[in-house]
């Protein structure tokens, strides 16, 4: 199996930013197109995408992380399989447009309107959300087109123009020769911006943008066993582009609030238990904190303070995935701060019955046997 981040020469805490410069790089060397259609350069790039493709999705790439490829075959990645050519150039076209951009050459048309800008929406969540998974609605302000002039820019009754500097391609070439010979290169159109229309009576609400400030409430739909860090994306809920644009995405970074009772590690949770003296000598059923309610734990007689009980499935579900972590739960001695009338007395009777303590403690089963082994 093939690691990911090496596949794009990327660390494992590489930027949404860094995955998609690395991809463009690699995904520009070994496109087919630049080959002659070589099966070798077919099959690079069908890896270097799909990893791509896997890493830019915060929960495939939250799935990824914990479990390698088999976690995007798990939970709600049951569908996750190897991209073929045609799904990869679709992904490299999605996400870079046409060749000419990357190679040097003409587009093949003009470049259009301009995708609306992304936006990072900070989500609090508490432990209890995340144990059960939780849906959230929030409002949040937006980008939407304007519905005077349609988001087209222009005041009603009049129409964007063809631009007369790139005549509507969007872009513009400019020839340049050198010592090795004739380069072309093509950029956007300074007049336009790219979008190969210009408007020349602008819209009075929107001053020619196509677009207004305004309110959208968005259900989100929360996975249980999130962390802190991790995030999902909410793909076209973001703003939308100027005159006619495509919105762009919203990034639901989750953050879990700490829970005092609790310290995290993944699915697993680590908790304490305090116990009177009479409790570890003759075992007791205690209380202990679960994340959704109490839970009842048994202290067997001679529990020594410090051991460590764990409750399977008792922790945080894997997030996107099967199987749930486990609740581990340290019992310590509780010492009272004062004592005095018949506490005192009875304290200080049992220690002149008990003595002293041992030099350390009797050796464990694990220890005896390893003894027997010769180990």
């Amino acid at each position: 199996m093939a690691d990911f981040y090496a596949v794009l020469g990327v660390p494992r805490d590489a930027s949404d930013d860094d995955l998609k410069k690395a991809y463009r790089r690699l995904a520009t060397q070994w496109h087919p197109d630049r080959h002659g259609g070589s099966k070798d350069a077919e099959e690079k790039f069908k890896e270097i995408t799909e990893a791509y493709d896997v890493l830019r999705d915060a929960q495939k790439r939250a799935a990824y992380d914990r479990y390698g490829e088999a976690g995007l075959r798990g939970g709600g990645q049951a569908q996750y399989q190897h991209v073929d050519l045609s799904e990869a150039l679709n992904i490299f076209m999605r996400d870079f447009g046409g060749l000419g951009d990357l190679f040097g050459g003409a587009s093949g048309g003009r470049r259009g309107p301009r995708s609306g800008a992304d936006l990072k929406l900070p989500l609090r969540l508490t432990l209890a959300e995340v144990a059960s998974g939780v849906e959230k609605t929030v409002v949040l302000k937006v980008l939407d087109a304007c519905d005077k002039c349609e988001g087209s820019g222009a005041e009603p009754g009049t129409k964007p123009q063809s631009c007369g500097t790139c005549g509507g391609a969007g872009e513009v070439r400019r020839a340049q020769r050198s010592f090795f010979g004739q380069f072309v290169s093509v950029a956007p159109c300074p007049t336009c911006a790219g979008e190969g229309v210009v408007v020349s009576s602008p819209c009075k609400k929107c001053r020619g943008e196509g677009r207004v400030r305004a309110e959208r409430t968005l259900k989100i739909q929360v996975p249980p066993g999130v962390a802190t860090g991790q995030y999902m994306t909410l793909r076209g809920a973001g703003n939308i582009g100027p005159r006619g644009g495509t919105r762009g995405d919203v990034l639901v970074v989750f953050e879990v609030e700490d829970d005092e009772r609790f310290e995290r590690d993944g699915e697993d949770l680590f908790c304490e238990a305090l116990v009177t003296y009479p409790q570890l000598v003759f075992g007791a059923d205690v209380r202990v904190p679960g994340v959704t309610g109490e839970l009842t734990l048994r202290v067997p007689a001679g529990t020594q303070s410090g051991t460590v009980f764990h409750l399977r499935g008792r922790g945080l579900p894997r997030v996107n995935a099967s199987g749930v972590g486990d609740l581990h739960v340290k019992v310590q001695l509780w010492t009272p701060q004062d004592v005095d009338g018949e506490q005192r007395a009875l304290i200080e009777r049992l220690s002149t019955l008990q003595g002293a303590a041992p030099a350390q403690r009797e050796k464990g089963f694990w220890s005896k046997m390893k003894e027997a082994l010769g180990a």
